[in-house]
């Protein structure tokens, strides 16, 4: 009985969907390939070799320049996932227990995608580092914060921004593992993963209804999809380029974070005066 309450709980759903995704082909990008593929048009040789040594805002490429990149980035993976949802659409309903599944997590698969391809151009570090097919703790609770983000949730811009925080004041190369898996943020990670749990539930459902009817369903999947990842992922992008950490200042070293501080103040934390444990989740502003 135990065990079936735990499958049905939100923030385990949210978590099981995001490992299943992150484990499909093609969905884990090589930061220092990406980076140099990214740049190579834009910046200069030396330039991009510390942008990956180091990480762009330290290598002090300029902010239009990455957010030009960015964008270019959010429109392929746009298109991409938008034409992969639409073809998942063309059988109807006839194949929808095999189609729905599918399509949620190669949505979700691009939505990783794009998470990294915008960390790593706005000075995070490389979030799968191993070759294995684990995704640490760490790793789980900034993409799930990532999601939060893409979602609207404020509690999420909070959490994110101060993790950059910790990050950006102790010269951190890699996540702080204690506070995303123990610490002040923690508790931030776990209600947000609930929360995604019921929103994507509910998605899930609005895409199965796009998919009844052959054809026309392929359209309205596709159209569909495109209505809610292009502004996410747009979501996502103004903020990490707001942070500290992308700025020129927030220069990365060696170095990993190994206590909890306290909380640093970021423009938006200030702006809503709450500590980040204190930030109720809502929904989307329009």
């Amino acid at each position: 009985m135990k065990q079936g309450k735990e499958v049905e709980n939100p923030e385990s759903r949210f978590f099981a969907l995001l490992l299943a995704a992150a484990k499909l082909p093609g969905v884990r990008i090589n930061r220092e390939a990406y980076l140099r593929s990214a740049l190579s048009r834009r910046c200069s040789e030396d330039d991009i070799r510390r942008a990956v040594e180091e990480t762009p805002a330290a290598a002090g490429i300029p902010g239009e320049v990455l957010d030009r990149v960015a964008n270019d980035s959010i429109r392929y993976e746009t298109a991409k996932v938008s034409a992969l949802s639409a073809a998942a659409g063309i059988p109807g309903i006839m194949a929808l227990p095999a189609t729905v599944p599918a399509d949620t997590a190669q949505y979700v698969g691009h939505m990783l995608r794009i998470a990294q391809k915008l960390a790593y151009l706005y000075s995070w570090p490389d979030l799968f580092s191993d070759e294995g097919d684990d995704v640490d703790d760490a790793t789980k609770g900034v993409l799930t914060l990532f999601f939060g983000v893409m979602f609207g949730t404020k509690s999420a811009n909070v959490a994110v921004g101060k993790v950059a925080g910790m990050m950006a004041e102790q010269v951190a190369k890699k996540l702080p593992q204690k506070a995303l898996t123990h610490g002040v943020v923690y508790p931030m990670v776990k209600r947000v993963a609930g929360y995604l749990g019921v929103r994507m539930t509910t998605q899930s459902f609005a895409t199965t209804v796009s998919k009844a009817i052959p054809l026309v369903g392929a359209a309205v999947s596709g159209g569909l999809t495109l209505a809610t990842y292009l502004p996410m992922a747009k979501r996502l992008k103004r903020h990490l380029a707001g942070l500290p950490l992308a700025q020129p200042s927030g220069r990365v070293m060696e170095g990993e974070v190994v206590e909890d501080q306290a909380p640093f103040p970021t423009p938006r934390a200030e702006q809503h005066g709450a500590e980040v444990t204190e930030v109720e989740l809502e929904e989307p502003q329009p």
